[in-house]
């Protein structure tokens, strides 16, 4: 099982990124947000996932740790596959992903090339319901409620945040660290995502 590959940057081509390894070239499946980032020459660590079949052996690579995990959620979404995840993660941060499907934003999603309004929907409609059952959430649309010490917008904010998190895969119990240290006054729920993951991945 690879975990990830740092090499150099030796090629670069449509959603492809190639690592030269002491002399050994690994070809990556890239998203467009991750492509972005590398420049020929220069040395990188990316994060890898594989895809292995009877006639086929994939490797994924993300510049970052959670851009990986929201690629692994959607390619365990029913009709899914690599091409599809890349392209919707090409279009979407982890952050505002994670914001279009617990706001049934389905033209987030509908943006990526190759992504009707069906599959979009299928996303959303897996991914929440799988996080509610898990937060013992069943209407996302209810706002929550504020604590005496903290202002509603900001509760709501953090809320939002939380569960967005833990769309992406994050446990309650990885974030508490995290968000402890954290001065979210002020912030709305994606940046508060993003902030965080920028966190977790030191």
């Amino acid at each position: 099982m690879f975990y990830h590959i740092e090499g150099t940057v030796a090629e670069l081509g449509q959603n492809l990124a190639v690592l030269d390894c002491g002399g050994l070239g690994f070809g990556l499946n890239v998203t467009l947000n991750t492509q972005s980032r590398l420049k020929i020459g220069e040395k990188v660590k990316l994060y890898v996932t594989e895809s292995i079949g009877e006639t086929n052996f994939d490797l994924f690579g993300f510049y970052e740790k959670s851009e990986r995990r929201c690629f692994e959620m959607l390619i365990a979404v029913s009709g899914i596959g690599p091409k599809a995840a890349l392209s919707i993660l090409s279009c979407n941060s982890p952050e505002s992903l994670a914001m279009a499907i617990l706001n049934d934003d389905v033209k987030a999603l509908t943006v990526a090339p190759g992504i009707g309004k069906k599959i979009a929907q299928r996303v959303i409609l897996e991914l929440k319901d799988k996080i509610g059952k898990d937060l013992g959430v069943t209407d996302w649309s209810m706002p929550a409620a504020a604590s005496p010490a903290q202002p509603a917008g900001e509760n709501k904010a953090l809320s939002d945040a939380m569960a967005g998190l833990a769309v992406l895969g994050y446990s309650s119990a990885e974030l508490g660290p995290v968000l402890k240290k954290m001065d979210c006054s002020g912030m709305d729920a994606q940046q508060i995502i993003k902030a965080v993951l920028k966190q977790m991945v030191k």
